[in-house]
């Protein structure tokens, strides 16, 4: 065996590892058949450094698209200035209230077993990115969350903070490629907070420099009309939440609220440890998809139920590994 790939191929035989390399095998196949592919992250992945191997399946050509939680988003770059700042907590099953306490008198915020320092990642990142805010704000320029985090990091503001090789930076590479990206929800997050703070004491006159989900939906509509034209768009969902469910509800939008003849996604996987149950939509075979109008009887779809912290980075080494 002599690679990732390979191991897989011949280890993974069964239930969730069949399941993988099935869903690995149909990636490849999109892409070969000259497909695109949309990325979507929920969770934790940015703080779980999933840019490891992201990263690179994004400067490969591999991911045409990401949508993400605006913590996703924000992670990445405190990942990036801040990792030797991080504490990794192994037992954290076993801490009191007064542990967790403690933590938060360290200015440590847990996710898991990783606490990010607020100083060094969070406060950093304001400093900077606020400035960008308001000289959009002054300016009457209005920007996407993703498109000010994109700017700070071409611009090489943040490169003296660096402590971890840019390559490994998902974000990063996303930037340099100017990669079409979705963050719903992005006010649920740190960076949203502290702007709506900012916003509250006039630092930022006006809210609406930073750009709403309304419009990410009506950019997401455009962008998936002029590339659905020529090719089939797949959808590879990590997780659940809204990550997942606002993207793929463009389709539906167009065909149904819009009448435009659309195509479906024609590929599609998720990534989950939600279980099927009454009324759980992260935890929904991907059939159900196919009552909303989002997938196609035809559309190869695969689920596999187990920790995307494994998952993801296998399937992302098999896709670079198989794909010319």
């Amino acid at each position: 065996m002599s690679g990732v790939a390979d191991f897989i191929e011949h280890h993974y035989r069964h239930f969730n590892a069949a399941a993988l390399v099935d869903a690995a095998k149909g990636y490849v196949d999109h892409l070969a058949g000259g497909g695109k592919m949309m990325v979507t992250l929920a969770g934790a992945m940015s703080s779980a450094e999933l840019g490891l191997s992201l990263a690179e399946m994004i400067r490969a050509g591999h991911v045409h698209a990401i949508t993400c939680t605006g913590a996703n988003l924000e992670e990445d770059v405190f990942n990036l200035v801040a990792h030797d700042h991080y504490v990794r907590i192994p037992h954290y099953r076993d801490l009191t209230k007064a542990d967790e306490q403690a933590l938060l008198e360290r200015h440590l915020n847990r996710v898991t077993d990783t606490c990010i320092p607020e100083e060094e990642a969070i406060r950093r990142i304001e400093d900077v990115i606020l400035d960008a805010w308001q000289a959009a704000d002054a300016s009457g320029e209005r920007l996407f969350p993703h498109e000010f985090l994109y700017r700070i990091l071409l611009n090489g503001s943040l490169e003296k903070h660096y402590q971890i090789d840019p390559a490994d930076s998902w974000l990063l590479a996303a930037a340099e490629r100017n990669l079409p990206m979705v963050v719903p929800g992005w006010e649920d997050s740190t960076l949203g907070n502290i702007y709506a703070s900012h916003c509250l004491v006039g630092d930022v006159k006006n809210v609406h420099t930073v750009r709403s989900g309304i419009e990410y939906m009506m950019v997401l509509a455009d962008w998936y009309t002029d590339i659905s034209k020529d090719t089939g768009i797949g959808f590879f969902q990590i997780g659940g939440g809204i990550a997942g469910d606002f993207p793929i509800c463009v389709v539906p939008m167009l065909e149904q609220d819009l009448l435009r003849p659309t195509r479906k996604w024609a590929y599609f996987c998720q990534i989950s440890d939600s279980t099927t149950s009454y009324g759980s939509y992260s935890g929904a075979v991907p059939n159900e998809k196919i009552t909303w109008g989002k997938l196609d009887v035809t559309s190869p779809s695969y689920i596999i139920e187990s920790d995307a912290t494994i998952v993801a980075p296998l399937i992302f080494a098999w896709v670079l590994e198989r794909s010319a």
